[in-house]
């Protein structure tokens, strides 16, 4: 696929708000505890089977967490443009809880006209690259416990499950 990964300008943020917003929308799969837990999803229980889905003021919530992204020396937000429009993007931060600093891949979406095409891989190579560019050698990411084909992608990518994530509900 031809395009360039880029960080994020402030004018890009309400597409990649936009993009966001639509995805969890069509794909409430996509949400893990990250987006729970910052208000953009709520649990749902539906025939004893627990997802998530978006919350009423998921988008104010995600709208703030992407600008402090944005804002944060210790995050990278950043871009691929194909044909001068945004393709996809990525969020990756460096984290502290005691010990060494980690690296947390927060957030890897791809437009769904794009997927498929090189896109996800190009955005999460450079999100590695920024975080041991800092010296972060420990990396992380979540998932919605239901997104099989993100699992099988991150999997094929050399990251490997570990934990998971209960929620008392």
């Amino acid at each position: 696929m031809n395009g360039k990964v880029t960080e994020v300008v402030e004018n890009d943020l309400k597409v990649l708000s936009d993009m966001f917003w639509a995805h969890i929308s069509s794909d409430p799969d996509y949400i893990s505890h990250g987006e729970m837990q910052m208000g953009v999803g709520v649990a749902a229980v539906e025939d004893g089977k627990l997802s998530g889905r978006p919350a009423p003021d998921g988008k104010a919530m995600w709208d703030k967490y992407i600008m402090s992204k944005f804002r944060s020396e210790d995050a990278a937000v950043m871009k691929f443009e194909c044909d001068g429009k945004i393709a996809g993007f990525c969020v990756a931060e460096i984290m502290e809880d005691g010990a060494e600093p980690f690296g947390m891949v927060c957030d890897v979406l791809v437009d769904k006209n794009h997927r498929g095409q090189g896109a996800g891989g190009i955005l999460l190579d450079a999100a590695v690259s920024w975080l041991r560019s800092k010296g972060v050698s420990g990396i992380y990411l979540e998932s919605g416990k239901n997104n099989a084909s993100a699992h099988k992608f991150f999997e094929k990518r050399g990251f490997r499950h570990i934990s998971d994530i209960f929620r008392l509900l």
